[in-house]
C-alpha cells in the first residue's frame, strides 16, 4: 500500500472552499459557531435533492432555506434543476460555477491572487482575496448584501435592524427578554404567560416590521378586523402581519405561529401586530418607540398664524362651502360605488395572476375545472378523501383533478392548508398546480402521472427489480423531505401504494396530502381527532392511542417496501405451510421476519419470499439490505424504527 493515498483533507472541505476544490453532492460547507468557537454552527452550503445549491439555517428548533430567495421559483432565481451532477468549483481567477447554472465572478477577477470561499459564522458566504500590500484578506464577493435577510441571525422573538455603514443590531420584541446574554442565536423568551382566552389578549403595532415564514396561512383580501379575529381564534398565534396596498385596494393577512427571521425596513409596506396580554399592554407599549421611524427630534411645530375674519361675505362663503361639501360627498359616493362594482366584476384572469404571484399556484373556478374534465367524465382514482379525474387545461397541460368530499371546512382554513402544501417542492413529491374553493366545493389540481399508482403497476406486473428499488429509495427521499427538510414539517399519515404515483420514467412521487398533518419540529404532542390511514399500513400507535410522530409514516413505508419485494398485500395475509404440512395464515410482516430468521439454516430464504416475477433478476446484496431496512421500519416499538433520513 506504499504510495497510495488513504485520505485527503482536500476532498472534505469544512467551512472553506479553495480554488479547484470541488463541492459535490457528498460534501458541504458548515459555518463555525462564532468568531472564537470553531465547532459546527447553524449554517450550511450544499446541494439539495432538487440539484440546487442553497444556504440552510439549521437551528435548534427549525430548519429553513434562505438563499436563493425562497419566495422565488428556481428559474426566477436563475437556477436550473435539470443537471443532477451536483458539482461546484472556484477557479484561480475568481470565477465560481455550479451545475445548477449559478455563477459569479470576483470583483478583482484575474490571475496571481490567493482566494478562498468561506461560509462565515453569520450565515453569509464570502469570497476573500489576499491583498499582498496590506497583508490582509478583503471581500471580493458575498452572497447576501443585506445582513438581516439571513435567517436565524438574531434568534426567535427578536428583530434585526441594519443601517448602512454600521453593523446589524439585534433587539428583543416588546415583552420579551434575551434568552442567553452571550448569544443572540438563542433568541428571546417571553416575560409573560399568554392565555388562550381571546378577551385577555391585545395587539401592539410595530410599523414596517416583517417576519418571513412560519405562517398559519395566507389570507388575501381579509380586512384588518378579520385578520385580527383569526389570530385571536388560534391559541398558537403570536402575531399577525397585515399589509394594505392603496394602489389596488388589496390586502394580505399572515397569522404567525412562530416569530423568526424578523427585520425592520422602510421598504416594507406592511405592519406587524404583536399579541400580548391585555393587562401588560401599556407597559410594553413604552418600549415600542425603538421600533418606529423618528422623523424629527424636535417634535411637531405649531405655526402661529392670525386670520382676520371678514364679516361682509360670511353668508355667501358659508353657502359656497356647504354646496362644495355636498357636491364632494356625492362625488366620493359615486367613485366608491364604481370601485366596488369594478372590483366585483374584475376578470378571473387578473385574480388568478395575483394569486399566482403570492402563492405560487393558481386559483381555478369550478366552471373551469368542470370544462377541463368534460363534466368530470374520466375517473382515474378514488379514495376516502375524494375522487380523482383526468383533465386538460386550456394551455393543453394534462392534469389530475381531485374533487374532495364535501366538508364544512371554511374557505380560509382550506386556502391556508393548500398554501402551505403548495409551497412544498421536491422531485419525489407530487406537485400541486392549483385549487378551487367555491361554496362547499373543494378541488385540488395536480400534475398528471402517466403510469398511475404503484398499486396498479404491482398488480399488472410491470415493475422489474431496478424500478422497484428506485421507487423504494425515491419514496424514502420524499418522506424524509416532508419530515425533516421543508419549511413546514408534514406527517403524511396515509402512505400506501395507492398514494405513490409514477411518472413517465417510473420515478415515484408521494401524493395525496388530504390526510396529512402539519407539525412543528418536535412531534411529541401531535393530536388527532380520529384514526387516520389505511388498514394494513397503519402503525400500532393509531390502534393503542399512543402519541403520533413521524414514525407512523416510517411504519407504513416499511409495509409498502415489503409489498413491493414479495408481491403480497398486507391485508390478505400469507398462506404459509407449517411443520405439519398444513396451511397456516400469517401476517405479512411476521412471515417475512420468520423467513429471514431462518436464513442461517436455509440459504434459499430470499427465493421463498421474493416476488416470483423478480426471480433471477435482482441483486441479492441489495435485496437483503432492502428487506432488513423494511423490517426495522415495521418494529412495533416506534423508538426502534429509524427516521426516514436514516432509511
Amino acid at each position: 500500500m506504499e504510495g497510495v493515498t488513504l485520505w485527503e483533507s482536500f476532498d472534505f472541505p469544512t467551512d472553506t472552499l479553495l480554488p479547484q476544490q470541488l463541492l459535490t453532492r457528498n460534501t458541504r460547507l458548515v459555518s463555525s459557531r462564532s468568531k472564537t468557537n470553531y465547532s459546527s454552527g447553524f449554517y450550511k452550503l450544499f446541494f439539495d435533492n432538487d440539484n440546487l445549491l442553497h444556504l440552510l439555517h439549521d437551528g435548534l428548533e427549525v430548519s429553513s432555506v434562505y438563499w436563493p430567495d425562497p419566495g422565488l421559483i428556481s428559474w426566477e432565481a436563475g437556477r436550473s434543476t435539470y443537471n443532477s451532477s451536483r458539482i461546484a468549483v472556484l477557479d484561480t481567477f475568481g470565477n465560481f460555477s455550479s451545475s445548477d447554472d449559478f455563477t459569479f465572478m470576483a470583483a478583482d477577477y484575474g490571475p496571481n491572487l490567493h482566494r478562498r470561499l468561506r461560509i462565515d459564522y453569520d450565515g453569509d458566504v464570502r469570497l476573500y482575496s489576499w491583498d499582498k500590500e496590506g497583508q490582509t484578506w478583503f471581500v471580493s464577493w458575498q452572497a447576501i448584501q443585506r445582513p438581516c435577510k439571513i435567517y436565524g441571525i438574531c434568534g426567535a422573538n427578536s428583530l434585526c435592524s441594519y443601517i448602512v455603514g454600521s453593523d446589524r443590531k439585534c433587539s428583543c420584541l416588546p415583552g420579551y427578554k434575551m434568552k442567553n446574554l452571550t448569544d443572540w442565536s438563542d433568541g428571546c423568551e417571553p416575560e409573560f404567560h399568554l392565555s388562550c382566552n381571546r378577551n385577555e389578549s391585545s395587539f401592539l403595532l410595530l410599523p414596517r416590521v416583517e417576519f418571513f415564514g412560519y405562517d398559519y396561512g395566507f389570507f388575501p383580501n381579509y380586512t384588518f378586523d378579520e385578520c385580527k379575529n383569526l389570530c385571536l381564534q388560534l391559541c398558537n398565534c403570536k402575531a399577525f402581519q397585515f399589509t394594505f396596498i392603496r394602489e389596488n385596494g388589496s390586502s394580505s393577512c399572515y397569522p404567525k405561529t412562530m416569530l423568526l427571521n424578523g427585520y425592520r425596513s422602510p421598504d416594507f409596506q406592511g405592519d406587524l401586530y404583536l399579541r400580548l396580554p391585555e393587562r401588560n399592554l401599556f407597559s410594553y407599549a413604552n418600549s415600542v418607540q425603538d421600533f418606529t421611524l423618528v422623523c424629527s427630534s424636535k417634535g411637531t411645530v405649531q405655526l402661529d398664524r392670525k386670520y382676520k375674519r371678514s364679516q361682509e361675505n360670511g353668508i355667501v362663503k358659508f353657502l359656497l362651502w356647504f354646496a362644495s361639501g355636498v357636491g364632494l360627498e356625492i362625488i366620493c359616493i359615486f367613485l366608491v360605488w364604481c370601485l366596488l362594482t369594478r372590483t366585483q366584476q374584475a376578470s378571473s384572469v387578473d385574480k388568478q395572476g395575483y394569486l399566482v404571484a403570492v402563492t405560487g399556484f393558481r386559483r381555478f373556478t369550478y366552471a373551469e375545472l368542470k370544462k377541463a374534465t368534460k363534466d368530470f367524465k374520466e375517473e382515474i382514482g378514488r379514495g376516502a378523501g375524494g375522487i380523482v379525474y383526468k383533465g386538460v387545461l386550456p394551455d393543453n397541460r394534462v392534469v389530475a383533478i381531485k374533487r374532495l368530499n364535501e366538508s364544512n371546512q371554511g374557505e380560509g382554513e382550506f386556502l391556508a392548508e393548500v398554501s402551505i402544501i403548495g409551497r412544498i417542492n421536491h422531485i419525489n413529491l407530487i406537485e400541486m398546480w392549483g385549487n378551487c374553493a367555491e361554496g362547499k366545493r373543494r378541488l385540488l389540481v395536480y400534475e398528471y402521472m402517466e403510469h398511475g399508482t404503484l398499486s396498479q403497476n404491482l398488480s399488472s406486473h410491470a415493475l422489474d427489480w431496478k424500478k422497484r428499488f428506485d421507487i423504494a429509495t425515491g419514496t424514502a427521499k420524499g418522506l424524509a423531505y416532508l419530515h425533516e427538510e421543508c419549511l413546514e414539517w408534514v406527517l403524511h399519515c396515509d402512505v400506501k401504494p395507492q398514494n405513490i404515483l409514477l411518472d413517465s420514467n417510473y420515478q415515484p412521487k408521494v401524493a395525496d396530502f388530504g390526510l396529512s398533518k402539519l407539525q412543528n419540529r418536535n412531534f411529541e404532542n401531535a393530536s388527532f381527532s380520529r384514526i387516520r390511514g389505511t388498514r394494513g399500513y397503519m402503525a400500532p400507535e393509531w390502534v393503542f392511542n399512543l402519541p403520533i410522530t413521524s414514525k407512523v409514516d416510517v411504519y407504513s413505508y416499511g409495509i409498502v417496501v415489503l409489498e413491493m419485494v414479495t408481491g403480497k398485500g398486507p391485508t390478505k395475509g400469507v398462506h404459509a405451510i407449517d411443520s405439519g404440512g398444513e396451511t397456516e395464515p400469517k401476517r405479512l410482516v411476521a412471515w417475512v421476519r420468520e423467513k429471514k430468521n431462518e436464513a442461517a439454516a436455509m440459504a434459499s430464504w430470499l427465493e421463498e419470499i421474493v416476488d416470483p416475477i423478480l426471480e433471477g433478476s435482482y441483486e441479492k446484496g441489495k435485496m437483503e439490505t432492502l428487506i432488513t431496512v423494511a423490517l426495522q421500519c415495521v418494529e412495533d416499538d416506534k423508538d426502534a424504527r429509524p427516521s426516514m433520513s436514516q432509511v
